[in-house]
């Protein structure tokens, strides 16, 4: 802020006044740098994401429901797993069938990402083709 004196006898009051110089040189210094910017926050690899959808999907007699519970704990069908070899065993078993059913995963909301990772990841170990997870219907 720049404040003007007055030289003459006549203008003995003090003028004040914004002087708004450096402050429009701050903004077209920033403006200078969002427009040098922008370009470079463009994703440099073109990838096409997929849709969102949801399909409905009846569910057949020999699908084999994994649950996954809030604390952690692996559910055959209701039937609770001791330890993650024997869903492996079991998974493994089921991959030799032909047709080969799928698999469908109910989480809880609640639980953590990682036991249910560690069922998806026993489900490709043993070579399971279809997985799918059970969610609740928006309303």
């Amino acid at each position: 802020m720049a404040i003007n004196f007055a030289s003459t006898h006549e203008e003995q009051g003090m003028v004040s006044a914004i002087n708004t110089t450096p402050l429009v040189d701050v903004m077209l210094v920033l403006l200078i740098i969002f427009l040098i910017t922008i370009p470079v926050v463009r994703h440099a690899v073109q990838v096409e994401l997929p849709k969102e959808s949801n399909h409905v999907q009846l569910t057949k007699p020999e699908d084999i429901s994994i649950s996954v519970s809030r604390n952690g704990n692996i559910y055959w069908n209701d039937q609770l797993l001791a330890n993650q070899s024997i869903l492996v065993q079991k998974l493994k078993k089921i991959a030799t069938t032909q047709p080969q059913p799928a698999v469908q995963i109910r989480g809880d909301s609640n639980a953590d990402y990682e036991p249910i990772g560690r069922v998806v990841l026993a489900c490709q170990r043993a070579g399971i083709l279809k997985i799918g997870f059970i969610t609740e219907p928006q309303l």
